[in-house]
């Protein structure tokens, strides 16, 4: 569709303005997505913080003999959707390593993302300034958060879900393949796209809702709703080894998911909890401001009498999206955590309709500006006032990078140690290292070595799982700390361990009282006690067993430390 003749050159939708502002919208994409490449190789050792518990295993692909017995990396390879899993490993087939792919995926993800973004902005209303103003809103959102930028399951969901968008504005069977994509990398957004697809059967006609009478959309929204059930009939048949997963019941009064818990989720306020809980909140972070606007969406549509307004179609999708996302966020409540996290189906959907529609509004109002400031009798004025408005809201996104910190938020990792990581990569593969230290998590990324426990890979959403990850705390807090050699003996034993990571503030009594350990009450009253009463054995074997030294960090043998 054209846009008008009487319109504003702005705002016109030609061929030439349409490749533009397209143009603009990737340039955008780029920009941002060199700032998280600059940050993703700017040392020798970074990974980012969701790639260390969902990669590592990979290193399985291109050495099948790494972690071998490995807890911690069966689990988290049991948990990877298919697609996922497939993708890396074709790529790891052609030597390139997982690391180093989830590094390179972001801006291409990124780009991806933009290009249906914008598409799906056309569709809702025919100006591609208005594209544009998506496509940067969009970026914005992509770069305040750090799923893009992880490379994980949820990575994949961003350009796919928009794909998914734009596919069934144009009636288009790529509909249908984003389903399937979105089943084999992300299966909860499969579950969105499903609850979107059966809404758009619902129409409102003549003041009362009615499922559509066309033939075209039973068809064609049915097999969409036949692939979204194919793709999770595997994820709802297959029994994960490391299940069930937990339920309300079994979580009220686990530590684990309460205020210091790994899986903190439940909150003690409750507009929190329900609004703005990472896990559990409808919505929980609002960033960038600016798509709020999109509040205000309707008050423009009833209010400007211009021609744009008329232009503007498809808003019923919005609608439809909020409604899926609002139905999982409370079937996800109610069948927790069966259907994992609740914030999970409504943070993406209610971020990306708000950004729609603040482009819709930012473009009608621009219009309405342009044609108030044509037809003033003083033009200074309208001008200062309309030029104002531009360059408040263009501010406004020209620094919010610069008064958000950080910004990408990418939560790209630093290892401080890269000694350490050398040596035990030197070690034989099957070794066992135990540490409470949180420089231990890094040690399966960059050393391809297995730990007995990292507070980061203990997720506790899996019954089984969880349960070993809480037992192996509880134990090596007790061994540490133990003033029973035999104790220490019994847990090296028990799970074969051969080194020991400790830091200088190990044997500090204000360790103890670190957020880290405090959801295990049993074994840190008995490590208190010890260290008030006693050196613990492990502290008195330090000289006699250490083999590296490295800063802050030190390795002991345990074979040694486990003595006669």
């Amino acid at each position: 569709m054209t846009h008008q003749s009487n319109a504003h050159p702005l705002l016109a939708n030609t061929r030439r303005s349409r490749w533009f502002w397209l143009g603009a919208s990737l340039l955008v994409a780029i920009a941002y997505s060199s700032l998280v490449l600059q940050r993703a190789f700017r040392a020798e050792y970074v990974v980012q913080d969701d790639a260390r518990q969902h990669l590592f295993w990979m290193q399985r692909f291109l050495d099948p003999d790494l972690f071998a017995n490995d807890l911690i990396a069966d689990y988290f390879q049991s948990v990877a959707p298919w697609g996922f899993t497939t993708f890396y490993r074709l790529f790891a087939a052609l030597g390139i390593d997982p690391l180093l792919l989830s590094k390179l995926l972001p801006p291409v993800l990124a780009l991806v993302a933009t290009g249906f973004g914008f598409g799906v902005a056309m569709q809702f209303l025919p100006v591609p300034i208005g594209g544009f103003f998506a496509a940067v809103l969009l970026n914005l959102v992509f770069w305040s958060h750090d799923d893009l930028a992880s490379a994980t399951p949820r990575a994949f969901m961003i350009p796919l879900f928009l794909a998914f968008l734009y596919t069934l504005l144009r009636r288009h069977w790529g509909c249908w393949l984003a389903i399937a994509l979105m089943g084999l990398f992300y299966p909860q957004y499969a579950l969105v796209c499903g609850g979107v697809l059966a809404f758009s059967l619902v129409q409102w006609q003549k003041g009362q809702m009615d499922l559509t009478h066309r033939r075209a959309d039973w068809v064609f929204l049915g097999i969409g709703l036949g692939i979204t059930v194919a793709t999770l009939l595997p994820y709802l048949l297959a029994a994960n080894p490391y299940g069930p997963a937990l339920t309300a019941a079994d979580v009220l009064d686990d530590p684990e998911f309460l205020g210091d818990g790994r899986g903190r989720f439940f909150l003690d306020d409750a507009t929190m909890f329900w609004l703005s809980g990472h896990r559990s909140g409808l919505f929980p972070t609002f960033k960038p401001p600016l798509m709020g606007l999109g509040v205000f969406l309707p008050l423009l549509l009833w209010k400007l009498p211009t021609p744009l307004v008329r232009q503007v179609k498809h808003l019923g999708l919005l609608l439809r999206i909020v409604a899926a996302a609002l139905v999982l966020f409370v079937a996800a409540h109610a069948l927790l955590f069966r259907l994992h996290l609740p914030s999970r189906y409504t943070g993406y959907t209610l971020r990306f309709v708000l950004c729609f529609a603040a482009a819709i509004a930012l473009t009608l109002f621009l219009d309405a500006g342009l044609r108030w400031l044509h037809r003033a009798q003083v033009r200074w004025l309208p001008a200062v006032v309309l030029l104002g408005g531009i360059g408040a809201i263009a501010a406004s996104v020209w620094f919010y990078p610069r008064y958000i910190t950080p910004f990408p938020a990418d939560e790209f990792r630093v290892g401080r140690a890269p000694a350490l990581y050398e040596f035990f990569a030197q070690q034989p593969k099957d070794i066992v290292i135990a540490s409470l230290e949180d420089e231990a998590d890094f040690i399966p990324v960059f050393s391809s070595r297995s730990i007995l426990f990292g507070r980061e890979y203990a997720i506790p959403y899996h019954k089984a799982y969880g349960q070993q990850m809480r037992q192996r705390a509880i134990d090596l807090i007790r061994a540490q700390y133990t003033l029973d050699p035999a104790l220490l003996r019994a847990t090296i034993d028990r799970y074969s361990i051969d080194f020991w990571l400790i830091s200088r503030a190990t044997f500090r009594l204000g360790t103890l009282q670190a957020l880290k350990f405090r959801q295990y009450p049993e074994a840190l009253t008995e490590a208190q006690a010890n260290l008030q009463t006693a050196k613990p054995i492990l502290a008195r074997r330090i000289n006699r067993c250490q083999v590296l030294q490295v800063e802050e960090w030190t390795v002991l043998d345990a074979a040694c430390l486990r003595g006669r």
